[in-house]
């Protein structure tokens, strides 16, 4: 009898450790997050008494920008991860590496089958990321890179490399430096050397600029552009980055005193040179992120500026920021609008417009008011 006594509640016990295990199992099936919520959402209860998970501020924020940036691959994970912290998201590193690599925060849950084999389950929560930019961030952090930013500089100068074509042999045109008696001066050329076909990188690239400012919006789609900048909110967006360039901007201020007084404890023998240049590397390692952090967040005012004294005038020239967009989005815009037909003893050259960018987007000219008009 006492063996019937001590059996029968670790037999229930194992029940209910089934019965909730298969109620989890269920859930997760049916699209829900039954576990405690990951970092950047919440438990909530519904109405129907169910329980899900909703974004929470400002980790989910701190966490969106945290996966565009790692998208761009311009800086290191751990950069990104002491930015984040800074910015307020309270995480460790290996927290860190274990959230970036979690699929619910693109909308999926993670359903482990009799196999061991794990499968991915449309959530009904709330994604913070698309999907194809949670694919694009596995694809950086799984395989060996090297960070664009080291070739930022150089790939600015030639973000028409490998789109223009040689008007002689018709290889794809490359760009590198030519060294002269004071400096290195831009040019695009042949891919092999016996094509003697060469063009100035900066005269190319002002062409290509002038070029696409001659583009502007079609009659039909103006009206439809200025309701997505309507929906998008100009004043809410140009508040939240005033409020982050004061956030980099103390940050980078706390960073100057800090070395600022290790400079005058060093001077004054109080420091050791090796504690010094410790705290140096530190500062650089975090003040270089927040300085093209800030540059970025200054672009996006000065355009939300140019769109705000616009407002009330034909939006048509669209693309009267692309002087001031990164490498990256440049030559995005490259690729839908390529250069064509080059000129061979110029270096001239026109835009090739398809079929379905010419349904919202045709060739203009200037006017003396500076306002496009249609040809």
């Amino acid at each position: 009898m006492f063996a019937v006594y001590l059996s029968i509640p670790e037999a229930e016990n194992e029940r209910r450790g089934l019965n909730t295990a298969n109620g989890i199992r269920r859930a997760k099936q049916m699209g829900r997050y039954p576990n405690k919520a990951p970092l950047g959402y919440i438990n909530l209860t519904g109405l129907d008494g169910r329980k899900y998970i909703a974004p929470q501020q400002p980790e989910a924020e701190i966490l969106k920008w945290a996966f565009h940036l790692i998208a761009r691959n311009t800086h290191r994970v751990e950069d990104i991860r002491k930015m984040a912290f800074n910015k307020g998201l309270k995480c460790s590193r290996t927290n860190f590496w274990r959230l970036i690599r979690n699929p619910v925060y693109c909308g999926f849950v993670k359903l482990k089958i009799e196999s061991s084999e794990l499968l991915l389950v449309k959530g009904v929560h709330e994604p913070l990321i698309p999907e194809k930019l949670f694919e694009d961030v596995q694809n950086i952090i799984n395989t060996k890179r090297r960070l664009l930013c080291k070739r930022n500089e150089l790939n600015d100068l030639f973000f028409l490399k490998r789109y223009l074509t040689c008007p002689v042999c018709g290889r794809k045109l490359c760009g590198s430096l030519s060294a002269g008696r004071s400096k290195k001066y831009p040019y695009y050329h042949c891919s092999i050397s016996s094509c003697k076909t060469r063009y100035k990188a900066e005269g190319v690239n002002d062409t290509y600029n002038d070029r696409l400012q001659q583009l502007v919006l079609t009659k039909n789609a103006i009206e439809l552009f200025s309701m997505v900048l309507e929906d998008v909110n100009i004043n809410s967006r140009k508040t939240a980055y005033l409020n982050e360039r004061k956030f980099l901007l103390r940050q980078i201020d706390e960073n100057d005193l800090f070395v600022s007084k290790a400079r005058k404890l060093f001077v004054a023998n109080k420091l050791k040179y090796e504690d010094y240049r410790a705290i140096k590397k530190e500062y650089q390692l975090n003040v270089g992120p927040l300085k093209i952090e800030l540059d970025s967040v200054i672009n996006k005012l000065k355009n939300i500026d140019d769109q705000s004294r616009l407002a009330g005038r034909p939006l048509t020239r669209i693309f009267r920021g692309f002087a001031s967009l990164d490498v990256a989005d440049k030559k995005y815009i490259v690729n839908l609008i390529p250069p064509a037909n080059v000129n061979p003893s110029t270096g001239d050259f026109s835009l090739l417009v398809n079929q379905g960018l010419s349904k919202i987007i045709s060739k203009g000219k200037i006017s003396p008011n500076n306002e496009p008009s249609k040809l």
